[in-house]
């Protein structure tokens, strides 16, 4: 093997490396995991309570629910569909109370409060430079005032310019 093969390896696998060190990467697999569980979670919620309580009216397995577009339809122990087409519309109901409770708690335990976090950050993001802007203003106020006490004590005239806060252009005029 070539030393420029090796070293185009060596250069892939450096990079792959590099690739899955990222932080982005490293965050995206953590959210994977932990939306896998969470996925456990309202399903069990879904399968637990929801269906229960929706079981009241009807039967207590969503996925039951259907009617049959054609024929009678008929399954076998096995629960394989043997005649007609039936609609499976309890499934759909299922998946998609899964989503929105997902949905929702997404909402309401991450995205909510991350937000209102975010936008209190901003505003004391703000706030602080604002109070910066106002020090910084007061410090040069300041330094003008401290400027205008030294040429006054060397008997100069006051600084051209200082009602708009322009430096001096050139030597003071003398007065003759």
């Amino acid at each position: 093997m070539s030393s420029s093969a090796t070293d185009e390896k060596q250069s892939v696998l450096d990079g792959f490396k590099a690739f899955l060190m990222r932080g982005n990467v490293i965050d995206l697999a953590v959210a994977v995991v932990i939306g896998a569980a969470f996925t456990n979670v309202v399903n069990s919620v879904v399968k637990g309570v929801i269906n229960p309580l929706v079981g009241a009216f009807g039967t207590k397995d969503l996925d039951r629910y259907s009617s049959c577009l054609k024929g009678p339809c008929k399954t076998n122990e096995a629960g394989d569909v043997v005649s007609g087409v039936p609609i499976m519309w309890g499934t759909v109901l299922s998946a998609t109370l899964t989503f929105l409770i997902t949905a929702a708690v997404v909402y309401f335990l991450m995205v909510l409060p991350m937000s209102r976090y975010l936008a209190r950050k901003a505003a004391r993001d703000k706030q602080a430079e604002v109070e910066h802007a106002e020090a910084e203003a007061s410090e040069v106020e300041l330094l003008r005032e401290i400027r205008d006490v030294l040429v006054a004590q060397r008997g100069g005239p006051a600084p051209a310019g200082q009602a708009d806060g322009g430096a001096e252009s050139g030597p003071a005029p003398t007065e003759r």
